[in-house]
C-alpha cells in the first residue's frame, strides 16, 4: 500500500465563521466545503497563542511558545526543537513549502528540512510579491494566492511518481491589508454583509485590560486598512456608530473577497489531486494559523482568548481513512498537529519527535474515541501591551462549558512586549449560558466554586505543559529571545521530569 501523502493548506487570519461549512452568515466557500463534505469538520480546534509566528512554530514543532522560543511576532525560529518536517524527510518523504513563512529571514531562521521552498519575506505582498528561495530573491508576477497554488501544483507534478510527499501550501490571505484580486472585486456590495450579534458590545463586565485594547473597528481601523480617509460627516464621537458600520462593510467586503480567491485555489488543488489519482491516499488539511474578529465585540484582529480569535478552522479529507461528512467536537490544539501528521504517515512521534508536547488525534479522525483525551485547551499570549493593539499578556483554560482567563499584566522581557505593568485581573465565561462571551462572571459569588475548579485545572495544565505561572515581575521565568542553550537545557530537563511524573 502506498504511503500517505499530506497537503497542509494554511491561510492567515481566516476565521471559522467565514467558512460556509461552519455555518457562515457572511459568505459561501464551496470548495472548502468540499473538504468538509468529503471528510471531517473539526469544531473545537484552538491555537495556543493567537498570533502568526508563534502559531506557526507550534504547528511545526508540536510545542508551546515557551519551549520553541517563538513567543511573539518579534521572535524568529531558531530550531531549538526539531520539526515534523525534519522527521518526515528523514523517513523518505519529499517535502516542500510555498507561501507565507513569517518565522524569520536570517540564515538561522530560514525554512529547513524542505526539498523545495519559496516564501514571502515578512508578511508578503498581495500583488507581484517578492519571494525568497535558496537561490535568492525574485519578484513573482501575479496575485499571491494564485502564485502559491501554481508553485504547489508544479511541484506535485515534478516530484517522482512513487515518492510520498508532504506539501505545505501557506497563503498570505486574508491577512491585513486585505487586497482582493480583480476577479472577485464585484462580490459583497457595501451594506449587504450582516453585522455580528455582539457588534455593539459595551464591554461592561470586562477587565480593564480588555477594555483598553486598540482593536475597535470604529476607532482603531485606519485609512491604510480601508484604503481611504473617513468622510468628514462620519468623524467625531457623535458619529461613532455610523462610522463603525461604514468601516465594517468596507473591511468585510475586502476580507471576504480575499477568501474567495483562497476558496477558488483550494478547488484547483482538489481537482488536481483527483486528476492525478492522488485524492484517495492524500490527507488534505485546511486551517488558519488562528481565528480573527470579524466585528465580533466591535473588534478586528486576534490575540485575545475569545473564541473568534482562539478557534482555528480545521477541515480534513482523507478518503482512505476518514468518513465523509463526519464531525468532531474533541478539543484539539495546534500543538497536536505534528504528532497527528506523523501518525498518519505511520511514524511514532514519541520516538521520532520526542520534544513534542502534543498527541495524535488520528483515532478521532477515524471515528474512534480516546478515553483520556484532554478535556481542555491551555492558552498563553505573551506579547504584553504590544505596540500595535495593546493586547494584554494572559493565559487561560477553555473547556467545553467554561473559559477562565488570567490577565497577569507583565511583559517578562518578551520581544515586542511593553515594560508597563497592569494590575492582574480574572475573567470567567459560562459558555453554556453565554456562548457569545459578553458576561464576565469571575466575581459572581454563584460561580465561586466553578472558578476554583477552573483555577485548579489551569494549574494542572500548566504543569502538564511545563509552563511556569506568573509569580511576579521579579521572578525569573523561562522566556527566550535568541537561543540560550543553558536555559533551554534546564527547561528540557523540566519537560522530561513532567512527562516522567504524568
Amino acid at each position: 500500500m502506498p504511503r500517505t501523502n499530506i497537503i497542509f493548506i494554511m491561510s492567515d487570519d481566516h476565521a471559522a465563521h467565514a467558512i460556509s461549512a461552519y455555518g457562515s452568515r457572511v459568505n459561501k466557500t464551496p470548495h472548502l466545503d468540499r473538504i468538509a463534505e468529503g471528510g471531517m469538520r473539526m469544531d473545537a480546534v484552538f491555537c495556543t497563542n493567537s498570533i502568526c509566528s508563534p502559531s506557526r512554530a507550534s504547528i511545526l514543532t508540536g510545542t508551546y511558545s515557551h519551549v520553541n522560543g517563538v513567543s511573539s511576532i518579534w521572535t524568529e525560529m531558531d530550531y531549538r526543537v526539531p520539526t515534523f518536517i525534519d522527521v518526515l524527510r528523514n523517513n523518505g518523504y519529499r517535502t516542500a513549502l510555498f507561501g507565507k513563512w513569517h518565522l524569520g529571514e536570517q540564515e538561522v531562521s530560514e525554512p529547513r528540512g524542505f526539498d523545495a521552498w519559496k516564501v514571502f519575506p515578512g508578511q508578503g505582498d498581495y500583488m507581484d510579491p517578492e519571494m525568497i528561495d535558496p537561490s535568492g530573491r525574485t519578484i513573482e508576477k501575479g496575485y499571491a494566492t494564485d502564485i502559491v497554488t501554481d508553485l504547489s501544483l508544479d511541484w506535485i507534478d515534478e516530484r517522482g511518481e512513487d515518492e510520498p510527499f508532504c506539501l505545505l501550501v501557506h497563503h498570505k490571505a486574508p491577512h491585513r491589508p486585505w487586497v482582493p484580486d480583480e476577479k472577485h472585486k464585484h462580490l459583497y456590495a457595501d451594506g449587504t454583509i450582516p453585522e455580528p450579534e455582539t457588534f455593539f458590545d459595551d464591554y461592561e463586565t470586562r477587565s480593564k485590560a480588555v477594555r483598553g485594547v486598540h482593536m475597535t473597528i470604529a476607532d482603531d481601523m485606519g485609512a491604510d486598512d480601508i484604503k481611504m480617509e473617513v468622510p468628514e460627516h462620519l468623524r467625531g464621537e457623535g458619529n461613532r456608530e455610523e462610522r463603525m458600520r461604514w468601516k465594517y462593510q468596507i473591511y468585510m467586503r475586502d476580507y471576504l473577497q480575499c477568501i474567495q480567491s483562497i476558496d477558488d485555489n483550494v478547488g484547483r488543488m482538489l481537482d488536481h489531486l483527483e486528476a492525478k489519482g492522488l485524492a484517495e491516499n492524500t490527507l488534505v488539511v485546511y486551517t488558519s494559523d488562528q481565528g480573527f474578529f470579524l466585528g465580533d465585540h466591535g473588534w478586528f484582529d486576534k490575540r485575545l482568548m475569545f473564541d473568534q480569535s482562539l478557534q482555528m478552522p480545521m477541515l480534513i479529507r482523507w478518503p482512505a481513512q476518514i468518513e465523509a461528512g463526519s464531525r468532531s467536537e474533541a478539543i484539539i490544539t495546534n500543538v497536536d498537529f505534528a504528532a497527528t501528521f506523523l501518525d498518519a504517515c505511520g511514524i511514532d512521534a514519541a520516538n521520532e519527535l520526542p520534544t513534542s508536547q502534543g498527541r495524535s488525534f488520528l483515532p478521532l479522525l477515524r471515528g474512534e474515541s480516546i478515553e483520556d483525551w484532554p478535556d481542555a485547551a491551555y492558552y498563553r499570549y505573551w506579547e504584553h501591551d504590544d505596540p500595535i493593539h495593546a493586547a494584554p499578556a494572559h493565559y487561560g483554560i477553555r473547556t467545553r462549558d467554561y473559559k477562565l482567563i488570567y490577565y497577569y499584566g507583565a511583559g517578562l522581557g518578551v520581544p515586542g512586549a511593553s515594560e508597563r505593568q497592569f494590575e492582574p485581573e480574572w475573567e470567567l465565561y459560562d459558555l453554556r449560558n453565554d456562548p457569545t462571551e459578553v458576561r464576565n462572571v469571575a466575581d459572581d459569588p454563584a460561580y465561586a466554586g466553578i472558578k476554583s475548579d477552573m483555577e485548579r485545572k489551569l494549574a494542572d495544565y500548566q504543569k502538564r505543559y511545563a509552563d511556569e505561572p506568573y509569580r511576579g515581575e521579579d521572578t525569573p521565568h523561562p522566556v527566550w529571545g535568541p537561543y540560550d542553550a543553558e536555559l533551554f537545557a534546564q527547561v528540557e530537563a523540566y519537560v522530561a521530569g513532567i512527562r516522567a511524573s504524568s
